[in-house]
Protein backbone atom coordinates (compact mmCIF):
# COMPACT_ATOMS: atom_id res chain seq x y z
CA UNK A 1 0.00 0.00 0.00
CA UNK A 2 2.88 2.64 0.77
CA UNK A 3 4.30 1.79 -2.00
CA UNK A 4 1.83 2.60 -4.71
CA UNK A 5 1.22 6.02 -2.49
CA UNK A 6 4.57 6.51 -3.29
CA UNK A 7 4.37 5.83 -6.81
CA UNK A 8 1.63 7.88 -6.78
CA UNK A 9 3.09 11.22 -5.13
CA UNK A 10 6.22 10.84 -7.17
CA UNK A 11 3.85 11.11 -10.53
CA UNK A 12 1.96 13.88 -8.98
CA UNK A 13 4.98 15.83 -7.95
CA UNK A 14 6.82 15.12 -11.72
CA UNK A 15 3.44 16.28 -13.07
CA UNK A 16 3.87 19.84 -10.95
CA UNK A 17 7.50 20.15 -11.73
CA UNK A 18 7.08 19.49 -16.10
CA UNK A 19 3.79 21.98 -16.01
CA UNK A 20 5.15 24.74 -13.63
CA UNK A 21 4.30 27.52 -15.73
CA UNK A 22 1.14 27.00 -16.71
CA UNK A 23 0.38 26.40 -13.13
CA UNK A 24 2.03 29.47 -11.55
CA UNK A 25 0.38 30.90 -14.87
CA UNK A 26 -3.41 29.33 -13.57
CA UNK A 27 -2.39 30.90 -10.11
CA UNK A 28 -1.44 34.20 -10.72
CA UNK A 29 -4.09 34.79 -13.73
CA UNK A 30 -6.96 32.98 -11.44
CA UNK A 31 -7.45 30.74 -14.56
CA UNK A 32 -5.96 29.05 -17.71
CA UNK A 33 -7.39 29.21 -20.93
CA UNK A 34 -7.80 26.28 -23.63
CA UNK A 35 -5.24 27.43 -25.97
CA UNK A 36 -2.81 27.54 -22.98
CA UNK A 37 -2.44 23.77 -23.21
CA UNK A 38 -2.57 20.85 -25.45
CA UNK A 39 -5.50 18.85 -25.41
CA UNK A 40 -3.00 15.82 -23.77
CA UNK A 41 -2.00 18.16 -21.49
CA UNK A 42 -4.61 19.29 -20.40
CA UNK A 43 -6.79 16.06 -19.80
CA UNK A 44 -3.97 14.42 -17.88
CA UNK A 45 -3.82 17.52 -15.13
CA UNK A 46 -7.36 17.70 -14.92
CA UNK A 47 -7.41 13.48 -14.32
CA UNK A 48 -4.05 13.91 -11.67
CA UNK A 49 -6.62 17.03 -9.89
CA UNK A 50 -4.46 19.80 -10.13
CA UNK A 51 -6.83 21.38 -12.66
CA UNK A 52 -10.60 21.45 -13.14
CA UNK A 53 -13.54 22.78 -15.04
CA UNK A 54 -16.12 24.77 -12.35
CA UNK A 55 -18.53 24.31 -15.04
CA UNK A 56 -18.96 23.74 -19.23
CA UNK A 57 -17.28 26.51 -21.31
CA UNK A 58 -15.58 27.77 -18.24
CA UNK A 59 -11.45 28.30 -18.24
CA UNK A 60 -9.27 25.73 -16.39
CA UNK A 61 -8.68 26.63 -12.77
CA UNK A 62 -6.37 24.94 -10.07
CA UNK A 63 -7.59 22.77 -7.59
CA UNK A 64 -8.45 24.12 -3.86
CA UNK A 65 -5.55 21.97 -2.36
CA UNK A 66 -2.98 22.75 -4.92
CA UNK A 67 -3.84 26.40 -4.76
CA UNK A 68 -3.74 26.19 -0.95
CA UNK A 69 -0.30 25.03 -1.46
CA UNK A 70 0.97 27.50 -3.64
CA UNK A 71 -0.24 30.03 -0.98
CA UNK A 72 1.58 28.11 2.56
CA UNK A 73 4.53 28.09 -0.16
CA UNK A 74 5.01 31.41 -1.24
CA UNK A 75 3.89 33.34 1.77
CA UNK A 76 0.97 35.48 -0.68
CA UNK A 77 -0.89 37.35 1.97
CA UNK A 78 -2.61 38.77 -1.21
CA UNK A 79 -4.07 35.09 -2.68
CA UNK A 80 -4.47 33.38 0.87
CA UNK A 81 -8.01 32.54 1.15
CA UNK A 82 -9.03 32.66 4.17
CA UNK A 83 -11.49 29.80 6.53
CA UNK A 84 -14.35 28.56 3.88
CA UNK A 85 -17.25 30.32 6.29
CA UNK A 86 -20.11 31.54 4.48
CA UNK A 87 -20.96 34.57 6.16
CA UNK A 88 -17.23 36.20 4.99
CA UNK A 89 -17.77 34.66 1.69
CA UNK A 90 -20.93 36.42 1.17
CA UNK A 91 -19.56 39.67 2.59
CA UNK A 92 -16.34 38.89 -0.06
CA UNK A 93 -18.70 38.05 -3.02
CA UNK A 94 -20.68 41.15 -2.29
CA UNK A 95 -17.60 43.70 -1.86
CA UNK A 96 -16.05 42.51 -4.92
CA UNK A 97 -19.41 42.44 -7.07
CA UNK A 98 -19.39 46.45 -5.90
CA UNK A 99 -15.32 46.92 -6.58
CA UNK A 100 -16.38 45.38 -10.24
CA UNK A 101 -19.48 47.69 -10.82
CA UNK A 102 -17.20 50.65 -9.80
CA UNK A 103 -14.34 50.01 -11.57
CA UNK A 104 -16.87 49.63 -14.96
CA UNK A 105 -18.81 52.44 -14.06
CA UNK A 106 -15.10 54.91 -14.21
CA UNK A 107 -14.24 53.13 -17.29
CA UNK A 108 -11.10 51.09 -15.95
CA UNK A 109 -11.82 48.20 -17.60
CA UNK A 110 -8.07 46.62 -16.17
CA UNK A 111 -9.02 46.63 -12.88
CA UNK A 112 -12.72 45.71 -13.16
CA UNK A 113 -11.47 42.68 -14.92
CA UNK A 114 -9.12 41.68 -12.28
CA UNK A 115 -12.06 42.31 -9.79
CA UNK A 116 -14.21 39.71 -11.97
CA UNK A 117 -11.52 37.37 -12.28
CA UNK A 118 -10.84 37.42 -8.35
CA UNK A 119 -14.39 37.41 -8.05
CA UNK A 120 -14.79 34.20 -10.06
CA UNK A 121 -12.08 32.45 -8.32
CA UNK A 122 -13.66 33.70 -4.94
CA UNK A 123 -17.07 31.87 -5.99
CA UNK A 124 -15.32 28.43 -7.43
CA UNK A 125 -13.57 27.89 -4.93
CA UNK A 126 -16.29 28.34 -2.10
CA UNK A 127 -18.03 25.65 -4.30
CA UNK A 128 -15.23 23.47 -4.26
CA UNK A 129 -14.47 24.07 -0.38
CA UNK A 130 -18.44 22.70 0.33
CA UNK A 131 -17.93 19.66 -2.68
CA UNK A 132 -14.62 18.91 -0.68
CA UNK A 133 -16.24 18.98 2.68
CA UNK A 134 -19.04 16.81 1.67
CA UNK A 135 -16.46 14.33 -0.43
CA UNK A 136 -14.94 14.02 3.06
CA UNK A 137 -18.17 13.23 4.46
CA UNK A 138 -18.97 10.61 2.01
CA UNK A 139 -15.30 8.79 2.70
CA UNK A 140 -15.90 8.88 6.57
CA UNK A 141 -19.27 7.24 6.14
CA UNK A 142 -18.19 4.90 3.16
CA UNK A 143 -15.32 3.06 5.45
CA UNK A 144 -17.82 3.39 8.66
CA UNK A 145 -15.37 5.27 10.40
CA UNK A 146 -12.40 3.05 10.16
CA UNK A 147 -9.50 5.52 11.19
CA UNK A 148 -10.80 4.79 15.15
CA UNK A 149 -10.68 1.91 16.88
CA UNK A 150 -13.56 1.81 19.28
CA UNK A 151 -17.52 1.61 18.87
CA UNK A 152 -17.75 4.71 21.25
CA UNK A 153 -15.05 6.86 19.42
CA UNK A 154 -17.09 5.97 15.73
CA UNK A 155 -20.21 7.20 17.51
CA UNK A 156 -18.16 10.52 18.30
CA UNK A 157 -17.47 11.21 15.09
CA UNK A 158 -20.73 10.50 13.89
CA UNK A 159 -21.97 13.18 15.97
CA UNK A 160 -19.33 15.33 15.01
CA UNK A 161 -20.10 14.54 11.56
CA UNK A 162 -23.87 15.72 11.65
CA UNK A 163 -22.36 19.11 13.41
CA UNK A 164 -20.34 19.76 10.88
CA UNK A 165 -23.47 18.92 8.25
CA UNK A 166 -25.62 20.99 10.13
CA UNK A 167 -23.28 24.61 10.18
CA UNK A 168 -22.81 23.56 6.92
CA UNK A 169 -26.89 23.44 5.85
CA UNK A 170 -27.16 26.84 8.37
CA UNK A 171 -24.19 28.40 6.53
CA UNK A 172 -26.10 27.79 2.85
CA UNK A 173 -29.46 29.04 4.16
CA UNK A 174 -27.66 32.47 4.84
CA UNK A 175 -26.97 33.00 1.75
CA UNK A 176 -29.85 35.16 0.25
CA UNK A 177 -29.87 35.21 -3.77
CA UNK A 178 -32.13 38.64 -4.17
CA UNK A 179 -29.70 40.74 -2.06
CA UNK A 180 -26.78 39.03 -4.61
CA UNK A 181 -28.81 39.87 -7.47
CA UNK A 182 -29.23 43.56 -5.82
CA UNK A 183 -25.25 43.40 -5.87
CA UNK A 184 -25.20 42.13 -9.48
CA UNK A 185 -27.23 44.87 -10.60
CA UNK A 186 -27.82 44.46 -14.53
CA UNK A 187 -24.39 43.11 -15.31
CA UNK A 188 -24.86 40.17 -16.78
CA UNK A 189 -21.26 38.67 -15.65
CA UNK A 190 -22.15 39.19 -12.42
CA UNK A 191 -25.70 37.80 -12.46
CA UNK A 192 -24.51 35.05 -14.13
CA UNK A 193 -21.85 34.13 -11.96
CA UNK A 194 -23.64 35.59 -8.50
CA UNK A 195 -27.17 33.82 -8.90
CA UNK A 196 -26.85 31.68 -12.14
CA UNK A 197 -24.00 29.51 -11.09
CA UNK A 198 -23.62 29.91 -7.11
CA UNK A 199 -27.86 29.41 -7.22
CA UNK A 200 -26.81 25.62 -8.99
CA UNK A 201 -23.77 24.83 -6.85
CA UNK A 202 -25.90 25.42 -3.57
CA UNK A 203 -28.90 23.51 -4.76
CA UNK A 204 -26.81 20.84 -5.82
CA UNK A 205 -24.75 20.38 -2.51
CA UNK A 206 -28.00 21.47 -0.34
CA UNK A 207 -29.43 18.56 -2.09
CA UNK A 208 -26.42 15.84 -1.22
CA UNK A 209 -25.64 17.48 2.55
CA UNK A 210 -29.68 16.02 3.24
CA UNK A 211 -28.73 12.57 1.88
CA UNK A 212 -25.42 12.65 3.67
CA UNK A 213 -27.47 13.59 7.31
CA UNK A 214 -29.49 10.62 6.14
CA UNK A 215 -27.13 8.68 6.36
CA UNK A 216 -25.76 9.45 9.06
CA UNK A 217 -28.61 9.15 11.10
CA UNK A 218 -29.13 5.61 9.85
CA UNK A 219 -25.35 4.83 10.27
CA UNK A 220 -25.46 6.25 14.04
CA UNK A 221 -28.73 4.05 14.86
CA UNK A 222 -26.57 1.09 13.72
CA UNK A 223 -23.40 1.76 15.94
CA UNK A 224 -26.09 2.18 18.84
CA UNK A 225 -27.94 -0.68 17.99
CA UNK A 226 -24.38 -2.49 18.39
CA UNK A 227 -23.25 -1.13 21.14
CA UNK A 228 -26.73 -1.54 23.00
CA UNK A 229 -26.31 -5.55 22.26
CA UNK A 230 -22.18 -5.60 23.50
CA UNK A 231 -23.60 -4.30 26.66
CA UNK A 232 -25.68 -6.64 26.98
CA UNK A 233 -23.11 -9.36 26.04
CA UNK A 234 -20.20 -8.01 27.96
CA UNK A 235 -22.79 -7.65 31.37
CA UNK A 236 -23.95 -11.39 30.80
CA UNK A 237 -20.23 -12.24 30.66
CA UNK A 238 -18.83 -10.10 33.70
CA UNK A 239 -22.27 -12.22 35.86
CA UNK A 240 -21.06 -15.60 34.99
CA UNK A 241 -17.73 -14.18 35.41
CA UNK A 242 -19.14 -13.36 39.08
CA UNK A 243 -21.17 -16.34 39.46
CA UNK A 244 -19.75 -19.40 37.82
CA UNK A 245 -22.22 -21.82 39.14
CA UNK A 246 -25.54 -19.96 37.75
CA UNK A 247 -27.55 -22.38 35.82
CA UNK A 248 -30.17 -20.95 33.67
CA UNK A 249 -33.32 -21.95 35.06
CA UNK A 250 -36.41 -22.80 32.93
CA UNK A 251 -38.01 -19.73 31.87
CA UNK A 252 -40.99 -21.33 29.72
CA UNK A 253 -42.33 -23.35 33.04
CA UNK A 254 -43.12 -19.92 34.91
CA UNK A 255 -46.68 -18.41 35.00
CA UNK A 256 -44.80 -14.87 33.91
CA UNK A 257 -42.47 -14.94 31.33
CA UNK A 258 -39.84 -12.16 31.49
CA UNK A 259 -40.03 -9.70 28.69
CA UNK A 260 -36.05 -10.72 27.71
CA UNK A 261 -37.28 -14.50 26.73
CA UNK A 262 -40.88 -13.64 25.61
CA UNK A 263 -39.20 -12.33 22.09
CA UNK A 264 -41.86 -14.73 20.10
CA UNK A 265 -45.45 -13.56 18.86
CA UNK A 266 -48.26 -14.94 21.21
CA UNK A 267 -49.86 -18.27 19.41
CA UNK A 268 -53.48 -17.39 20.76
CA UNK A 269 -54.73 -13.82 19.79
CA UNK A 270 -56.59 -12.33 22.66
CA UNK A 271 -60.15 -12.65 23.15
CA UNK A 272 -62.57 -10.28 21.44
CA UNK A 273 -66.23 -10.53 20.48
CA UNK A 274 -67.08 -10.37 17.01
CA UNK A 275 -70.46 -8.79 16.85
CA UNK A 276 -70.47 -8.71 13.07
CA UNK A 277 -70.60 -12.88 13.00
CA UNK A 278 -74.36 -13.88 12.97
CA UNK A 279 -73.24 -17.16 14.00
CA UNK A 280 -72.59 -15.43 17.67
CA UNK A 281 -75.52 -13.85 17.38
CA UNK A 282 -77.80 -16.26 19.75
CA UNK A 283 -75.22 -16.21 22.55
CA UNK A 284 -74.74 -12.33 22.35
CA UNK A 285 -77.90 -12.12 22.96
CA UNK A 286 -78.49 -14.45 26.03
CA UNK A 287 -75.81 -12.66 27.27
CA UNK A 288 -77.11 -9.24 26.78
CA UNK A 289 -80.57 -10.90 28.70
CA UNK A 290 -78.46 -11.80 31.42
CA UNK A 291 -77.12 -8.60 32.08
CA UNK A 292 -80.25 -7.07 32.17
CA UNK A 293 -81.81 -9.55 34.32
CA UNK A 294 -79.06 -8.78 37.19
CA UNK A 295 -80.82 -5.56 37.21
CA UNK A 296 -83.57 -4.81 40.44
CA UNK A 297 -87.04 -5.46 38.27
CA UNK A 298 -88.12 -2.16 40.29
CA UNK A 299 -85.84 -0.23 38.01
CA UNK A 300 -87.84 -0.69 34.87
CA UNK A 301 -91.20 -0.71 36.08
CA UNK A 302 -93.61 2.31 35.69
CA UNK A 303 -93.88 4.55 38.75
CA UNK A 304 -96.94 3.78 40.26
CA UNK A 305 -100.30 6.05 39.73
CA UNK A 306 -103.70 6.54 40.81
CA UNK A 307 -106.23 3.94 40.34
CA UNK A 308 -108.84 5.59 38.57
CA UNK A 309 -112.90 4.26 38.96
CA UNK A 310 -113.40 1.49 36.86
CA UNK A 311 -117.14 0.97 35.45
CA UNK A 312 -118.19 -2.46 33.81
CA UNK A 313 -120.65 -1.50 30.73
CA UNK A 314 -121.81 -3.23 27.47
CA UNK A 315 -118.82 -4.82 25.82
CA UNK A 316 -118.96 -2.79 22.43
CA UNK A 317 -119.41 -5.13 19.00
CA UNK A 318 -116.38 -5.20 16.21
CA UNK A 319 -115.97 -6.50 13.16
CA UNK A 320 -112.59 -8.11 12.47
CA UNK A 321 -111.34 -6.18 8.76
CA UNK A 322 -111.67 -8.34 5.92
CA UNK A 323 -108.48 -9.69 4.29
CA UNK A 324 -108.83 -10.90 0.81
CA UNK A 325 -104.96 -12.42 0.62
CA UNK A 326 -104.76 -13.55 3.66
CA UNK A 327 -107.92 -15.90 3.13
CA UNK A 328 -106.53 -16.48 -0.17
CA UNK A 329 -103.03 -18.33 1.71
CA UNK A 330 -105.70 -19.94 4.10
CA UNK A 331 -107.09 -21.49 1.28
CA UNK A 332 -103.71 -22.78 -0.37
CA UNK A 333 -102.58 -24.25 2.92
CA UNK A 334 -106.45 -26.37 3.22
CA UNK A 335 -105.74 -27.06 -0.56
CA UNK A 336 -102.08 -28.84 0.69
CA UNK A 337 -103.97 -30.58 3.24
CA UNK A 338 -106.83 -31.80 1.12
CA UNK A 339 -104.39 -32.68 -1.97
CA UNK A 340 -101.58 -34.60 0.01
CA UNK A 341 -99.19 -33.32 -2.36
CA UNK A 342 -96.84 -30.71 -2.37
CA UNK A 343 -98.54 -27.69 -4.12
CA UNK A 344 -96.11 -24.88 -5.86
CA UNK A 345 -97.42 -21.46 -4.39
CA UNK A 346 -97.02 -19.74 -8.08
CA UNK A 347 -98.78 -22.17 -9.69
CA UNK A 348 -101.66 -22.71 -7.30
CA UNK A 349 -101.78 -18.49 -7.79
CA UNK A 350 -102.27 -19.02 -11.68
CA UNK A 351 -104.68 -22.18 -11.25
CA UNK A 352 -106.52 -19.46 -8.77
CA UNK A 353 -106.09 -16.39 -11.08
CA UNK A 354 -105.06 -14.16 -8.21
CA UNK A 355 -104.71 -10.89 -8.18
CA UNK A 356 -102.05 -10.11 -6.50
CA UNK A 357 -98.08 -9.93 -7.54
CA UNK A 358 -95.67 -13.01 -7.36
CA UNK A 359 -93.37 -11.16 -4.90
CA UNK A 360 -96.06 -10.35 -2.42
CA UNK A 361 -98.13 -13.60 -2.51
CA UNK A 362 -94.80 -15.12 -1.55
CA UNK A 363 -94.23 -12.95 1.01
CA UNK A 364 -97.67 -13.94 2.32
CA UNK A 365 -97.56 -17.70 2.38
CA UNK A 366 -93.98 -17.15 3.85
CA UNK A 367 -95.45 -15.06 6.31
CA UNK A 368 -98.40 -17.25 6.94
CA UNK A 369 -96.37 -20.32 7.28
CA UNK A 370 -94.24 -18.74 9.70
CA UNK A 371 -97.12 -17.42 11.84
CA UNK A 372 -98.60 -20.78 12.62
CA UNK A 373 -97.93 -22.34 15.94
CA UNK A 374 -95.57 -24.89 16.56
CA UNK A 375 -98.35 -27.25 17.07
CA UNK A 376 -99.58 -26.78 13.62
CA UNK A 377 -96.31 -25.93 12.27
CA UNK A 378 -94.65 -29.00 12.35
CA UNK A 379 -96.92 -30.88 10.24
CA UNK A 380 -96.01 -28.50 7.16
CA UNK A 381 -92.68 -28.32 4.81
CA UNK A 382 -92.08 -25.33 3.02
CA UNK A 383 -88.81 -25.44 0.53
CA UNK A 384 -87.91 -22.27 -1.06
CA UNK A 385 -86.70 -23.12 -5.23
CA UNK A 386 -84.36 -20.68 -6.56
CA UNK A 387 -80.65 -19.95 -7.13
CA UNK A 388 -77.36 -18.97 -5.43
CA UNK A 389 -76.55 -15.52 -6.99
CA UNK A 390 -74.13 -15.38 -9.08
CA UNK A 391 -71.85 -12.74 -8.09
CA UNK A 392 -72.15 -12.53 -4.43
CA UNK A 393 -71.60 -16.16 -2.22
CA UNK A 394 -73.95 -16.61 0.51
CA UNK A 395 -76.76 -14.59 -1.32
CA UNK A 396 -80.12 -17.26 -2.00
CA UNK A 397 -82.79 -15.93 -4.08
CA UNK A 398 -85.80 -17.20 -4.19
CA UNK A 399 -87.80 -17.65 -7.35
CA UNK A 400 -90.64 -20.01 -5.59
CA UNK A 401 -91.51 -21.58 -2.99
CA UNK A 402 -93.17 -25.32 -2.67
CA UNK A 403 -95.48 -26.31 0.25
CA UNK A 404 -96.67 -29.99 1.58
CA UNK A 405 -97.58 -32.15 4.34
CA UNK A 406 -94.82 -33.42 6.89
Amino acid sequence: MSGNLHQAGVRFLRQLGRHAEPIMDAYLAGSLPDQALEPAVQERLVKDGILYRPEPGADLHLRRVVRALLEEALRDDRNRQIDANTGSALATFKTLAAHYREARHQGDYAAADAYLADLKERVYAFGETLSHGIRVLWSRINNEFGYVGTLNAKIRENELAQAQVSELLAGLEMISFEELADSAGDLRELRRLLVASLQRTVSACTQELSIVQGRLLELLGRFRQIRGRTRLLKGWLLHLEQQPDYQVGNHAAHQTVPQLFNQAPAILAPAAVDIHNPLHEDELLGLVAQIRALQPQDRFAPAPAEAGEFVLGEVEAFEIAHNPIREAVSAYFCQVIDSGQPVSALEWRAQQELPWDAESWLYQVIGGYEGLPEEQKRHFELDPIGAAHPLYSGNFIVRDVRLWLA
